[in-house]
């Protein structure tokens, strides 16, 4: 702002000299009884004094040159003991070219700074606001970053924000206070924008079209920006479009990188020759001789599969997997460094984003570790794993390849109708037995089952007599016609309680 805004406000300033400067501008206030305060001083302040530093005529010149020598754009002062603004000061002001006010009595310097800030705050917000306008013409057009723009709000406004994405991660700004809070607040706020008092920080979101939060990534301002001036608010709103500018260029399927990750994982789905997918590895940045990890995932509930994708490319341990889609299944192929757990990563991520995924869940599978010849074998590992995830209850199921031999595994590939009436047939006799009777029969049955049919360690595990257990298993075997004696009638009571 410039100096003649001052004789605007109800201040009731008076400009003493230096009628010919007000067409300087002012940074900001600052409030000094220091003789020399010029360490102190960056320039284009308004200094406000009350002469404490005055003891003769001489101060004056030493006071005045040096706020000259700072670049000081004004001086504001009043003489509360004097009554007057001194003749000396007012000399020194003219030889050195300072504008000098005098603040009326009844006007104290914190109201004076409060007004002053406050239209300062005001102006460079506008002006900020222009310059976030002109800077998301760019992100869209040139795919410039955020750093820049955070960095510009926290030097000239004060107002430190962070960009981060749900699991935590810092995608611009710098390192944010307590990341793993701040993503779960998110996740689980109520309502969004949402105050969180530890640490001090404001949350917004980014994206406005997002199904789910999981898919989303978010505004973190430092403080309660709810009691900051209209102008920060505003900012705030405009940054957090600004992202979801930048995040839908990075996620932009129809971008070349994501087109090759497309075309790659759909090649190799459909089981093309090496010839025609090692090119386009290494036009990807990867190296062909490589080895690689699938990871398929589906989710239920509002995820679409595009917002899945985002979300399985976040939960991966590289910072540019290929990620494609093959109808609502994403797949990634991931080149991994010897001794990587790939799926202890995808799992950690996924389960940090759990507590987002109200009314929604993801189910994934991990491949062993393949070279770039068996990728194909690699995608069908991890596709038939993430099957087997289906079908268990938690939000995230993440299924790693060597779970795929065991039963679990010939469980999975049996249709639903016919699991459901191979359990019925079994168990349902004992469960009809057990409302009536209150016998306890199907725990009897799993706990005499993973004693391997010792009756006595099954009896200490119930706290019962041996008879006690000998009599159930006969309960069973009469409700049932089967024989407990017997290894195939054995496993398959076994098969039927995994089923339950």
């Amino acid at each position: 702002m410039k100096l003649r805004s001052l004789l605007a406000m109800p201040l009731r300033l008076e400009v003493v000299t230096g009628e010919d400067e007000l067409d300087r501008t002012v940074r900001w206030v600052v409030t000094t009884d220091l003789l020399d305060p010029g360490r102190y001083l960056r320039g284009r302040e308004l200094v406000l004094t009350g002469l404490v530093w005055r003891s003769g005529p001489a101060d004056s010149e030493t006071f005045v040159s040096a706020l000259a020598a700072a670049g000081v754009s004004a001086l504001a002062a009043w003489d509360l003991a004097a009554g007057a603004i001194p003749d000396d000061l007012v000399a020194a002001c003219e030889r050195h070219r300072l504008p000098l006010f005098k603040v009326p009595e009844d006007v104290a310097f914190a109201t004076l700074t409060e007004e002053v800030v406050r239209r300062l705050s005001g102006a460079r917000a506008a002006d900020l606001t222009a310059v976030l306008d002109r800077h998301r013409r760019l992100v869209a057009g040139q795919g410039a970053g955020l750093d820049a723009v955070l960095d510009l709000l926290d030097r000239d406004l004060g107002m430190r924000c962070w960009v981060l994405a749900p699991t935590g991660r810092v995608v611009a700004g710098p390192p944010a206070p307590a990341p793993a809070v701040l993503a779960r607040a998110f996740l689980t706020a109520p309502r969004l924008p949402h105050h969180l008092a530890d640490p001090d920080v404001t949350l917004f979101p980014v994206a406005a079209d997002t199904t789910s939060r999981v898919a989303d990534w978010f505004l973190a301002c430092a403080g309660d920006v709810a009691g900051r001036p209209p102008e920060h608010r505003a900012l705030a709103t405009e940054l957090a479009a600004l992202a979801a500018l930048e995040r839908a260029r990075l996620d932009d399927r129809l971008s070349m990188e994501g087109r090759l990750a497309q075309e790659i994982v759909r090649l190799v789905a459909s089981a093309a020759p090496a010839e025609e997918i090692v090119p386009r590895l290494e036009l990807a940045g990867l190296d062909p001789a490589s080895s690689f990890v699938a990871v398929a995932a589906t989710g239920h509930g509002p995820l679409r599969p595009g917002e899945l994708r985002t979300v399985l490319a976040e939960a991966l341990p590289v910072p540019h997997p290929l990620v494609g889609l093959l109808d609502d299944e994403a797949v990634a192929l991931v080149p991994v460094a010897p001794g990587a757990d790939v799926a202890a990563d995808v799992h950690a991520t996924l389960q940090s984003l759990a507590p987002g995924l109200a009314g929604s869940g993801i189910a994934a599978g991990v491949s062993d570790v393949a070279p770039a010849a068996g990728l194909r074998g690699a995608v069908e590992e991890a596709r038939y794993a993430r099957r087997l995830g289906g079908g268990r209850a938690e939000p995230v199921r993440v299924v790693r390849h060597d779970e795929l031999a065991t039963h679990a595994l010939l469980l999975a590939s049996v249709p639903d109708d016919v699991r459901q009436m191979f359990r019925m047939r079994l168990l349902d006799p004992l469960h009809d037995y057990d409302d009536v009777h209150k016998a306890d029969l199907i725990r009897t049955l799993e706990t005499f089952l993973q004693n391997s049919g010792s009756w006595t360690r099954c009896a200490e595990q119930l706290h019962l007599h041996v008879n006690s257990v000998r009599y159930r298993i006969q309960r069973i075997e009469d409700l049932t016609g089967r024989d407990l004696s017997r290894l195939e009638d054995r496993v398959d009571f076994f098969l039927a309680l995994r089923l339950a």
